[in-house]
């Protein structure tokens, strides 16, 4: 069976430990030359990049967050085994781990850091997909000839690279097809390597839960489960047709996928079609005073991270969640693209203003959508607000203080609400 040492790169046949080096890092698998589709997930990526900057973190559960009524952005893997996860009320994480050392995220390190494993990527293959800062699809078929290695390989070597010259690690899904290499990334992490073949790709799935699916969340999941959708082998026993009459093109989409059928291509130039942050409050609430502080917060994480993928947006949304989880949503288009906090805010400020529910909430969300590139956006102003503009390069110049000397360099009052 073809193998692969991780620690040394040597190819040979199935062996507990590499003939080489001796390291039990070693990856076997029948299929293991021959695919090249793949799934690159850096591991808990924030708190890799505190820690690798911060020594002292090295052995302390970290999280990375904000505030007892802010919510988990992600967490080390020390303290993932307490129970602390992404998107988790921070109040909630604290009790979980109350000695996780809480650090606020730096957004414009972690883009560098990204760009820096992009530019690792780019050596291997120009296929490569962006989900987010910390993962991507890369497609390496026809590549063997141009490295003079399969892609096994050459992905074992990019984790190397990342870890000897970043200082991050990362974990690996190769497969056959964008779904699975997704799933195999997810097998086996920290610092993981695994592979799911063509050939057990039905078997490996048949009694996986449909929550392995990308995009299938709480919600969706449990509409599954009221028609006795559990795992793909509860999918597989469905006819096509029906699952389309019942789920419409989600249902077309779950046929495929449970039977490992995934025929989208690794698109380069994919773009993220929104930006958006929520938070959910630790006790409901229906001040207007509390929301605007909120309001403000989120807005100014949804701006940071459309700066740091210099994109802007045309569509402002403003989502609330009442306390029996319905929904309310409400959405206008602006004269001209934004990025800028101010922006953000005083509109979803002014959406709140048109909500009629009195509440009171348990979620609050704003984000920005029909994205384009910066450069098209805040460059007219607003004739109605002849102040805009003066806040726009008061923002920019706090950008550029925020960058040098730390997120926490300048605080605007309505923050600490």
């Amino acid at each position: 069976m073809p193998a692969l040492c991780r620690t040394c790169l040597t190819q040979f046949d199935a062996g507990t430990r590499c003939p080489a080096c001796a390291s039990p890092r070693v990856m076997a698998h029948p299929e293991l030359f021959d695919l090249s589709i793949a799934h690159m997930d850096c591991d808990a990526f924030y708190a890799s990049v505190e820690k690798r900057d911060n020594p002292d973190l090295a052995d302390k559960p970290v999280i990375i967050g904000g505030g007892k009524r802010g919510v988990v952005s992600t967490a080390c893997y020390i303290a993932r085994i307490r129970g602390v996860r992404s998107a988790m009320p921070m109040f909630k994480a604290l009790q979980l781990c109350p000695e996780a050392v809480v650090v606020k995220g730096r957004m414009s390190v972690y883009v560098e850091v990204s760009r820096q494993v992009r530019a690792l990527m780019e050596d291997l293959t120009p296929a490569i997909e962006p989900l987010s800062l910390d993962e991507a699809f890369l497609d390496l078929t026809g590549t063997a000839r141009l490295h003079g290695a399969p892609p096994a390989v050459m992905l074992a070597r990019l984790v190397q690279r990342m870890e000897q010259e970043i200082g991050i690690t990362g974990s690996i899904g190769l497969s056959h097809n964008k779904f699975l290499a997704k799933v195999a990334s997810d097998l086996d992490k920290p610092r993981g390597f695994s592979v799911i073949g063509a050939a057990e790709t039905e078997d490996f799935l048949r009694d996986q839960p449909v929550r392995l699916i990308w995009g299938v969340g709480q919600a969706f999941q449990a509409s599954l489960e009221k028609v006795g959708i559990r795992t793909f082998a509860d999918l597989r026993r469905w006819d096509r047709k029906e699952l389309a009459a019942r789920f419409g093109g989600s249902g077309d989409r779950l046929w495929n996928l449970a039977w490992g059928r995934d025929h989208r291509a690794v698109t380069r130039n994919s773009r993220a079609k929104s930006i958006s942050n929520e938070t959910t409050f630790h006790d409901d609430t229906a001040s207007h005073h509390l929301l605007d502080g909120h309001i403000w917060r989120l807005s100014e994480k949804v701006a940071d991270r459309a700066k740091a993928k210099d994109i802007a947006g045309r569509v402002v949304t403003l989502k609330l969640k009442r306390a029996n989880h319905a929904l309310l949503s409400k959405r206008i288009s602006l004269r001209e693209p934004t990025q800028l906090t101010d922006k953000i805010y005083r509109t979803a400020r002014d959406l709140l203003d048109q909500v009629s529910d009195p509440g009171p909430f348990r979620l609050l969300g704003v984000g920005i959508s029909d994205l384009v590139p910066a450069a098209d956006a805040d460059s007219v102003g607003d004739l109605l607000d002849p102040g805009a503009q003066q806040r726009a390069k008061a923002e920019r110049a706090s950008d550029a203080i925020r960058d040098r000397f730390g997120s926490d360099a300048i605080v605007k009052g309505r923050a600490l609400r």
